[in-house]
Parts: structure tokens; sequence; C-alpha cells
């Protein structure tokens, strides 16, 4: 669990949990600090997506610190934010989350955990140990979660106020911050994808992984990379206008195309890090996307063939920084 632990040396480190409800509507939490920041170094948003959107609950808070304190020499550890409570990682990887404030209450703890792979636990996986500008961790794919749920201003189903969700886990930690990304993920059953990835130091790089019927497939750099806009085994388009994203990554004998979209109407942002400290309304996400996964295999010699499709509904999708064209604006649903 080390990856998921904090790190002294990072400039921001941020920690994102997505929890699905029983309803159908979900949770988005981010807790996130930029050490030297100077401007909004900390920040907590949590934000409630019930499947009517309009009635979407949004809370926004810059506390004056976050404490990041290692419990152990297990990694475990606590996110404190000062009068509203605390998120927990024990060393068995058990997260409890303890957050309460006038405008919400959020408990919770997990009972299971599905690591990124068999393989590795990240999706970095040997790229982790160098020091790259940016890392991107997936600390579970999907989790039980038991939850109590309270937010007064809104007349929250029963089953979200007291049940069993399933939360998704991530963090980033980085030495530099990227110019512009992208991040996707849909789940249903055992099967799933997770994908991020963007632009930073004149690079564009994604990391994936797939979790299909048949195929379990993992794509990094050196495949999953361009530069200066070319390669030969990974090519994308991000087009904020029709809320529309695609990704081709291909090695020498496999290949995965993901196309994914949401509707208009169904779009939130959330500050963003960078050196200063939290910038408003830098990324922009939906729950309601629609993600298709395409696998194609060939031999040596001949055309791809394709061998398994799936489609996800109820997916994520996020375009962030230079891809969101609304960036720092004061329109922050769309």
């Amino acid at each position: 669990m080390q990856h998921n632990a904090p790190h002294a040396s990072a400039a921001f480190e941020g920690y994102y949990s997505k929890f699905d409800l029983p309803s159908g509507a979900h949770i988005c939490l981010v807790i996130c600090k930029v050490k030297n920041g100077k401007t909004r170094p900390n920040m907590l948003t949590f934000t409630y997506i019930p499947q009517d959107v309009s009635k979407t609950f949004q809370y926004e808070g810059f506390p004056e610190n976050i404490s990041m304190t290692k419990l152990g020499p297990d990694n475990a550890f606590e996110l404190q934010i000062p009068g509203i409570g605390y998120v927990k990682w024990n060393g068995d990887s058990v997260t409890e989350y303890d957050l309460k404030c006038d405008e919400f209450t959020l408990t919770g703890k997990t009972t299971s955990r599905t690591p990124w792979s068999k393989i590795t636990s990240t999706p970095e996986s040997w790229l982790v140990n160098l020091p790259l500008p940016l890392h991107w961790h997936v600390h579970t794919l999907a989790s039980s979660c038991d939850v109590m749920l309270d937010i007064p201003s809104r007349n929250i189903p029963q089953s979200d106020r007291q049940g069993t969700a399933q939360v998704h886990q991530e963090k980033n930690w980085a030495a530099s911050f990227p110019k512009a990304h992208m991040w996707a993920q849909a789940r249903d059953g055992d099967r799933g994808i997770c994908l991020a990835g963007g632009q930073i130091l004149g690079l564009d790089a994604f990391l994936l992984g797939y979790r299909g019927k048949k195929y379990d497939i993992d794509f990094r750099p050196p495949f999953a990379t361009m530069v200066v806009g070319w390669s030969p085994f990974m090519s994308y388009t991000s087009d904020w206008n029709s809320k529309k994203f695609r990704l081709s990554v291909q090695s020498f004998r496999q290949k995965i195309v993901v196309e994914a979209s949401a509707p208009e109407g169904t779009w939130f942002s959330m500050p963003a890090p960078f050196p200063e400290g939290h910038r408003p309304n830098m990324v922009c996400e939906s729950f309601q996307a629609t993600v298709r996964v395409k696998t194609y295999e060939s031999g040596w010699i001949g055309a791809w063939r394709l061998v398994e499709e799936e489609i996800f509904e109820g997916g994520s999708l996020e375009f962030g920084a230079d891809l969101y064209p609304a960036a720092g604006s004061e329109k922050k649903f769309h």
C-alpha cells in the first residue's frame, strides 16, 4: 500500500473517492493538499450527484490545514481535516470515512478491495519507482463500503442514507503539474476500464487498465506515449464541445480503442491543484458517460481482428485544464 501513503517530497497529493450508491446516485469526494501553495492550498470537495442531476449538491471547502499522518510501519495513515473529520487507511487497506459539517455527513468503512491487477498493484507498474513529474495510483477499482449519509438541504433516498456502496479510490502525487488531462472510469461487475493521461513536459502519455470477459490488458509508456503529437502506437482526440473522447493504444499484437461520451446537463466542475494552490473550476466530470471498449489482436502479419467489445453505461469521464475550455470560468455545471 506504500504508493497510496503520503509522499513527503511531492508538491501536491490528492485523494479521490467515487461512491456508487444503492439508488444509482454517486458521491465524488476529493481531499488535496498543495504543500507550498499560497492561495487555497488545502481542499475538500464533496459532490452528491443523484439520478436527477439538477438536484446535485456540492460542497467546496478550503480549510486552513489538512494533516497527513502516518499511523504505523505498515503504511497506515490518516488525512485529518480540522473541524470536519478524517479519512483513514489502515494497514490492511480498510478505509474509514468520518466527515461531518453543517452541510453534509458521510461515514463509511470498506469491507473489501479490488487492486489494480493480479500482476501489479498500481497502473504505473515499474514506472512508479522512477522520478516522474506526475504519478497516478489506483488503490481499489471497487470496494464494498458500508455508508451513512446525510445532506440536510436534500431529500436523500433512504437506501443512500444507510446502505452498501461501491467505492473507487485513486491518488495523484506530483513534483510538476499537468498542462491538460483526461480521465475515464467504468465498471460492471468484475469488468471495467480505467485510464488517465494527458500533457506534461512536452509529452502526451496515458495509463490504461481494461478488465474484460476474456481479456485483462494494461497499457503504459512507452507504447502509450506521444512525442510532439506523434506516435506509431497511440492516438487520441478530445472534444469538449461534443463531450467526446477517443483513445487508441496498441502494442505489436494487441490494440484497445476506447470511446467515451456523456450528455449535456450531467457535468459538474471542481478545483484542481496548481503550484500556487487550488484554482476553481479547472476540471469537469460526468458520471453518466457511455464508455465503449474494443479489443483487437493481430498476428505478426495481417489486419487487426476485433476479439472483444464492451459497452459500459453510467461511467465517468473528466476533462481537465487546457482540455476543458470553460476552465476558470464562473459556469460550474454544464
